[in-house]
Formats: C-alpha cells, structure tokens, sequence
C-alpha cells in the first residue's frame, strides 16, 4: 500500500506573503520588508488595517497570481505523486473566498495532481495521511502522523519535527535521491 502525503499551500508552495507584503505597502503607503511582514504579530495591526486588509485577502483573486515558493516544488511534487498518493491541504477556512482563486493555482502549476486531493480545510487534524508538509508547528502538533516542517523565519526555532528548507531537501528526505 503506498503512503500518503498532504503538502500545504501558503508558503510550501506558494509565496503567499511575497504578494501580501507588497498588497499591505501599496494599500497603507508602508515600506515593511517581506522579513518583517513575516514575523509581525497580527496583533500589531491596527484593528481597521486588519479589516481592510482581511477584505483583500478575502477576495476572488488574491490567492490566483503568487509565486511558486521554490521553483523546484513543480517537478518534486511530480515525482512525489508517481511515487505516494499526494494531497494539497490548505487552511482556507480563515479566508473562504480565496476556495476559487486556491483551486485555480493549484490546477495551473500542479495539472498533473487529482483535484479528488485537494483539501480544503481549516485545522489539519482532519487529514488522515502519513505525512504532512507544512509551514505552521500548530496545524503540524495537531496532524496525527509525520510531520515534516517546511522552514520559514517565524518557525526557525520550533523543535520536535523534521526540518526541511527547500523542495530539494523534500526529494531527498522522501525519495532519496537528490533532484536535478
């Protein structure tokens, strides 16, 4: 029986806080770098910022245009999904009218995945797979098997999961081989 892996959207596979970073200067004429977008509390927002912000993240369109994270994540997931059946699980429950825009991404960049495996889910718990790939330590503790923690800034110092820093170093930890 072959094993399951479900691999996170935002930030395992696209860079979802590039185009935030760049939304959030250009609406509140602000200079924050990508750096420091991505370790900012939400706290520190000012309550009507976050409103008005929450609204654009909220739209149709906004999950449709970002950037892959890491170039080679196309062609490992490919060689992933000949090798164990692959899931897309994303949080979209914080921003549901992002399901259209996410849906469309994933059919651009990953035609080759079965859109029968895309999740779309709020916490992760619910995904019954060996593995999960992702960049958040919260959706990771609750996952009941593996989880493999996709390095970001504001997760450097998590303990208790393995680390991976790249799509290459997910070639290798599940295919044993480097990739091209």
């Amino acid at each position: 029986m072959r094993k399951s892996i479900a691999i996170d959207m935002d930030q395992v596979l696209a860079n979802f806080y590039r185009k935030m970073v760049v939304m959030y200067n250009e609406t509140f004429n602000e200079n924050l770098t990508e750096q420091q977008f991505m370790l900012a509390d939400r706290n520190d927002l000012d309550p009507e910022k976050g409103k008005q912000f929450f609204e654009i993240l909220n739209g149709p369109t906004f999950f449709r245009d970002l950037e892959l994270l890491d170039a080679d994540s196309i062609e490992v997931v490919r060689q992933l999904n000949d090798n164990f059946d692959v899931y897309i699980a994303t949080a979209a429950m914080e921003v549901p009218g992002s399901f259209n825009a996410k849906y469309d991404w994933l059919r651009e960049h990953f035609p080759f995945l079965n859109t029968q495996n895309f999740v779309f889910c709020g916490n992760k718990a619910v995904i019954n797979t060996d593995y999960l790939i992702d960049d958040s330590p919260n959706q990771l503790r609750a996952f009941k098997g593996q989880g493999i923690l996709y390095s970001m800034p504001y997760n450097e110092h998590v303990e208790g999961f393995v680390k991976v820093h790249n799509w290459k170093e997910i070639g290798e930890y599940f295919l044993g081989v480097r990739v091209k």
